[in-house]
This record gives C-alpha cells, sequence and structure tokens, in this order.
C-alpha cells in the first residue's frame, strides 16, 4: 500500500471520527435539560409574599428571591382584553356610583347587572369528627357559614325568586326537594334557605331547619348572557322545588331579568382581561420535569390539566394567583424526558385575583426567577423583549381596571366578580 493511499485512509478515518463527534454533540446540544435530582425542593414561597419575604423564607437566603423593581428589570406582556375596549372612567352602564355592595332580592340595581360563576348547594353532614349536624361545634359551624359567602346569592349578578313557606323545613326534606343538576343550560342554579336559628341566608346544611327559601341564576357569564330559555328552565325548576316543600314562589320579569343579563355580560365583556408573559428558552430545551423543578421552588403545584401549574390562593377555596402552562403533549409523553419544551406561559386571571395580593410585582417576580434559572427570555406573544417602560404602562392599565369594577361594586377577587369572569 502506498504513502498516499496511506494518506488518504487515515484521512477518511479521521473524518468519521470527526462525523461521529459531531453527531454526538449535536445529540446532546439538543436534549433537553433534566431536573437535578440531587437538589430536595425548597419550601413552597408563594412567589413572594407583597408584605415581603418570611423568617423561614429568610432563612433559606435571598438566592431563590430578589425584590423587584420596575427600573431594575424587563420584560412583560399588555394587558389582553377578552372583548372590546372598556370604558375607562366606568360611565358605560349609568351605574349609580357609591352603589352598595350588600345586595338583597328586592334592592333596585339601577340598570345593570353581572356576570356567572360555581354555584352549588352542599351538605355538610358531621365535620372534623363533631357529633350530629345539630350539636356541631360553633367554630366549625361558623368556618363553613363564611366559607358559603362565596357561593352566596346576589341580586347585583343573579335572578333571585323568594319562596315562602308555612312553619319550617327540615334541610333533609329541603334536600330532596333539589333539582339532580345545579345547572341550567350554562348558568349556576342555587337554592339558599334562611336558618331559623340564625337568621341567615346559607347554602342548604344537613340538620338545620329553615324558615323561607330563595332560588337564584346567575345573569351571566364567561359563556354569555342568560337568555329566555334558561330563564324559562329556571322557573320550571324553582316551581318544581317550591310545590315539593309546600310553598310559593315569586318571579321577577323574565324581559327584565334577561335584558339585565344582556347589560351585564357587555359590562364583563369590556372589562375582562387576562396578563401573559412568556418565557423562551435561550439555547437548551427544557423537560417537564426540569420546568416542574425550578417552578415549584417558587410555589407552583401541579393544575388539573396535564401541562398546567399554578399558585394556589392564600385563602383556601379561592381561584389560583398565577398560572404556568406548557405543551400538554410533552407532559403526557410516553417518556417526559425526552419531550422538548421551548416556551412558558404565565398568566394571571385578573377579576380572578384580588389587588391586595399584588399580581403584577408577584408575577414579575416569578417570570424574572424562571428566566434567570432556566436561561430564558421573557417576551410578549409576539416574541418581543418589553421593557421597563411596558411595565410602568401595564400597571397604569391594571389599575384603571380594578378602578372601574370597583365603581361597580364587583372588586377584583370579590365573590360577585369572581362568579362573574368563571
Amino acid at each position: 500500500m502506498s504513502t498516499f493511499q496511506i494518506a488518504l485512509l487515515l484521512l477518511g478515518v479521521v473524518a468519521f471520527i470527526a462525523l461521529v463527534a459531531q453527531g454526538i454533540w449535536a445529540s446532546r446540544r439538543n436534549q433537553p435539560r433534566q431536573a437535578d435530582p440531587s437538589l430536595r425542593a425548597q419550601p413552597k414561597s408563594q412567589a413572594m409574599p407583597p408584605d415581603g419575604s418570611s423568617a423561614e423564607q429568610d432563612a433559606q437566603g435571598s438566592a431563590l428571591r430578589r425584590e423587584p423593581s420596575w427600573e431594575s428589570h424587563t420584560g412583560a406582556q399588555a394587558i389582553e382584553p377578552v372583548g372590546e375596549g372598556q370604558d375607562s372612567q366606568g360611565r358605560a352602564l349609568g351605574y349609580p356610583p357609591g352603589h352598595s355592595s350588600s345586595h338583597s332580592p328586592g334592592q333596585a340595581l339601577g340598570e345593570s347587572s353581572p356576570h356567572p360563576g360555581e354555584l352549588q348547594a352542599h351538605p355538610s353532614g358531621t365535620e372534623g369528627g363533631q357529633g350530629g349536624a345539630d350539636n356541631m361545634d360553633f367554630e366549625v359551624s361558623q368556618t363553613l357559614h363564611n366559607h358559603d359567602r362565596w357561593l352566596a346569592l346576589d341580586a347585583l349578578i343573579d335572578a333571585i325568586a323568594p319562596i315562602e313557606i308555612e312553619g319550617l323545613v327540615s334541610a333533609q326534606a329541603a334536600w330532596a326537594a333539589l333539582p339532580p343538576t345545579r345547572r341550567v343550560g350554562t348558568k349556576p342554579f342555587m337554592i339558599e334557605g334562611l336558618n331559623a336559628q340564625r337568621g341567615e341566608w346559607e347554602s342548604l346544611r344537613m340538620g338545620q331547619q329553615y324558615s323561607a327559601f330563595q332560588a337564584g341564576i346567575q345573569l351571566a357569564n364567561r359563556l354569555g348572557a342568560m337568555n329566555e330559555i334558561e330563564f324559562s328552565e329556571f322557573v320550571m325548576k324553582t316551581q318544581r322545588f317550591a310545590d315539593a316543600v309546600g310553598g310559593e314562589v315569586e318571579f321577577t320579569d323574565m324581559l327584565q331579568e334577561v335584558a339585565r343579563g344582556k347589560e351585564l355580560d357587555a359590562f364583563a365583556s369590556e372589562h375582562d382581561a387576562q396578563l401573559i408573559f412568556q418565557i423562551k428558552a435561550q439555547r437548551l430545551a427544557w423537560s417537564p420535569g426540569f420546568v416542574q423543578q425550578h417552578a415549584g421552588v417558587l410555589g407552583f403545584v401541579a393544575g388539573v390539566i396535564p401541562g398546567r401549574m399554578v399558585i394556589p390562593a392564600q385563602t383556601h377555596g379561592g381561584p389560583p394567583i398565577l398560572g404556568l402552562s406548557f405543551d400538554p403533549q410533552a407532559a403526557l409523553a410516553d417518556d417526559p424526558s425526552s419531550s422538548a419544551i421551548r416556551l412558558l406561559s404565565l398568566t394571571l386571571d385578573v377579576p380572578q385575583v384580588e389587588s391586595s395580593d399584588e399580581p403584577l410585582r408577584r408575577m414579575w417576580f416569578v417570570a424574572q426567577e424562571l428566566a434567570q434559572s432556566m436561561e430564558g427570555t421573557i417576551t410578549d406573544d409576539q416574541g418581543y423583549v418589553l421593557t421597563s417602560n411596558a411595565l410602568a404602562n401595564i400597571e397604569q392599565d391594571l389599575l384603571a381596571l380594578y378602578a372601574v369594577l370597583s365603581s361597580r361594586d364587583l372588586a377584583a377577587g370579590s365573590p360577585q366578580a369572581r362568579r362573574l369572569f368563571s
């Protein structure tokens, strides 16, 4: 074999080795980043509480929580209205200023009314090992009663029909008379009883006695306004319940209630908004485990839907403060570790979260922490990196929206707003 042939052979071997090395390097380069099994999950921090860091968090050091400021960071996305533009002065519907947030079935509502939420009557039975419901500890009973307020009927957003009865009716008898479903079309339906002992309206609770009832249907929600067919079905369901408990029911005018629902739906559509940040991978993609590990440090927990995580509300039963989502197919893959994720979405459902929770500041903090720890970039939905000036504009828009909602007794995070924007 000549020297020339040997040289060609060596050159081919070198080229082959180079190609193999390049393939290995490219494979590793494109491999999604994996969760580090040596890192233990940190205690959930609820992603920077508004009042600063807790003593427990201080003991863990400052590595996981940096105080954000508008001047020191960049990147965010403007509010995206779900519907048409809003009246920033809150004048569109002629709602009376200073209108009380406490509404009863017979109270005047001006010309407007809001959206729907989830209404259900819940039998409580015994609680926490207490004896019979009649002997329920006052503290437990009061806790359940306060939770009911989140589900209570409100003439601001519900069409309510009072039901008069003679004497008292037990919760057991009323429960047996309830319709099989707690919805009328796309709207929540609910029956409340006037507790004979406390003199307050509440969802039906086993072991209690009631001196009157009221039925309600939500006037509107994110699926639209109540229509004539839904109101007619509401009348039929309520009448059957009233007949079963020996009561007489009084209904309001259908056309008036439908008109209230349409007005409320128009207001809600104009003032419904979601705030969205996106985080894009700069170099390497992420695996689902890698995302979950880093999000878990900031207080996220797995949601019901694959590819979704949430920061739970600070109060029991409240809506999530923030949502984080990624490709659900990656979460459902046979081998999630090989699934590549290059985009995360942070979402704030504005009407669902109280302004006192400082959701924008919390959301920006979370976005910055994730972008730094996961080597990502914060962008809007068009892929543009946003500046601190954009954040300031978003804050002003958010404050204006909060003010308009409050002027209609639909403050963000309130029971009425949560039900209306649901």
